[in-house]
C-alpha cells in the first residue's frame, strides 16, 4: 500500500523537555490511524509537525510525499486540520461558516455554492444552514467544525482530540461521519485519550512520555500483551480487589459498579487462578466469567510496565 506519512525518527524538544523522541511510523492511504496516550503523551505536539506547524529538532518525515520541514506550505494547502477548540465564527450561520471555510482553503467560487450543499447534506446540517454556530450544540459545532475541515476535500484529515467535551451520543454520530469520509478514500490521522474510540481505529499507535510504545491493529496490540481477563462479582468487592492487586500473575484490578475486573498475564487458567486467590482469604465468588481484553486493558498494562521499568532505574545504577 501506499504511504501517505511516513515518519524516521522524529523528535522535538522544548529547551530540556523532550516531548517526542524518535517516533518512526507509516500510515497507509485510506487508514484511520489513532494515536493513543495520555496528556502530555506528546501526540498533540506530534500532529503539529505533521501538520508543518512546528518544525522537527531531528528526525525527518513525509506527508503526501511532501518534506514536513522544507515543505510545510505546501502540505498545509492539502490537508484538513481540526482541534478540540476549531474556530468557528459564531455570529456567522451554518452556510456563512461553510462559505468562508471554502474561500480560505481555496475553493473556486465557481464550485462553492454546490460544495456547500453538498457539505451540508452529507454531514446533517442542512436543516441548520441559517442557524447562527453560536447557538449550536456543542454536538452540532463540533459537526460544523468537521465540514468546515472537509470542506474542500482533502485527502489526508488531521484531527486533534476532536471530541473532547462531546456526549457520547455526538461522539458516536461523529465517528459514523469519520468512517464514511475513510470509505470514500480520505485518510485519517487521530489523536484521542478515549480508549473506545480507539478500538474504532483501524490502527493505532501507543504513546508514552514521548517514546512510542507499539503499533498495530487494536487486535495485534492486545494480543502482544498476552493478557487474559476475568470479571467477577464477589461480596468484599474492596477487599477482593486487594488480595487480587498483589498476587504475582495480576496485571491490573479494575473496580465496575459491583463487578471487579481483572487481567492477568502469564497465567494457563486465569478462572481458576482467581478462585484459588479468593479462597486462600475466604472470600466467596457469587459469579465468575472470562472476558476479551481490550485496547484499554493493553494500554494500562504497558504504561504500568514503563512505570516500573523507571521506578527500577535508579536503583539498578545505584547497584
Amino acid at each position: 500500500m501506499t504511504a501517505i506519512i511516513e515518519t524516521r525518527d522524529l523528535s522535538r524538544r522544548f529547551g530540556n523537555l523532550v516531548a517526542v523522541a524518535g517516533i518512526s511510523l507509516r500510515v497507509e492511504q485510506g487508514e484511520i490511524f489513532g494515536v493513543l496516550g495520555p496528556n502530555g503523551a506528546g501526540k498533540s505536539t506530534t500532529i503539529r509537525m505533521l501538520c508543518g506547524i512546528l518544525d522537527p529538532t531531528s528526525g525527518s518525515g513525509t506527508v503526501m510525499g511532501f518534506d514536513i520541514a522544507r515543505d510545510a506550505e505546501r502540505i498545509k494547502e492539502r490537508i484538513g486540520y481540526m482541534t478540540q477548540r476549531f474556530s468557528l465564527y459564531e455570529d456567522l450561520t451554518v452556510a456563512e461558516n461553510l462559505r468562508f471555510y471554502a474561500g480560505i482553503y481555496s475553493v473556486a467560487r465557481s464550485e462553492t455554492k454546490a460544495r456547500v450543499e453538498s457539505t451540508l447534506e452529507r454531514t446533517g446540517l442542512a436543516q441548520r444552514r441559517s442557524q447562527l454556530a453560536g447557538t449550536l450544540s456543542g454536538g452540532w459545532k463540533q459537526r460544523l467544525a468537521l465540514a468546515c475541515s472537509t470542506i474542500h476535500q482533502p485527502p489526508l484529515l488531521f484531527l486533534d482530540e476532536p471530541t473532547a467535551g462531546v456526549d457520547p451520543m455526538s461522539r458516536r454520530e461523529f465517528w459514523e461521519q469519520i468512517h464514511q469520509l475513510a470509505s470514500a478514500g480520505t485518510t485519517v490521522l487521530m489523536t484521542t485519550h478515549y480508549m473506545d474510540e480507539a478500538e474504532r481505529c483501524h490502527r493505532l499507535a501507543f504513546i508514552f512520555k514521548g517514546r512510542l510504545l507499539d503499533v498495530g491493529t487494536p487486535e495485534q496490540i492486545v494480543a502482544r500483551r498476552k493478557l487474559r481477563v476475568v470479571e467477577l462479582d464477589v461480596d468484599r468487592a474492596t477487599e477482593a480487589a486487594e488480595a487480587l492487586r498483589h498476587r504475582p500473575g495480576v496485571d491490573e484490578v479494575a473496580h465496575y459498579g459491583h463487578m471487579l475486573r481483572v487481567a492477568t498475564y502469564d497465567v494457563r487458567d486465569p478462572l481458576a487462578f482467581t478462585r484459588d486467590a479468593l479462597a486462600d482469604v475466604g472470600i466467596e465468588i457469587r459469579s465468575l466469567r472470562e472476558a476479551r481484553a481490550d485496547v484499554e486493558d493493553a494500554f494500562v498494562s504497558m504504561v504500568r510496565a514503563e512505570a516500573q521499568e523507571a521506578a527500577a532505574a535508579p536503583a539498578a545504577r545505584a547497584s
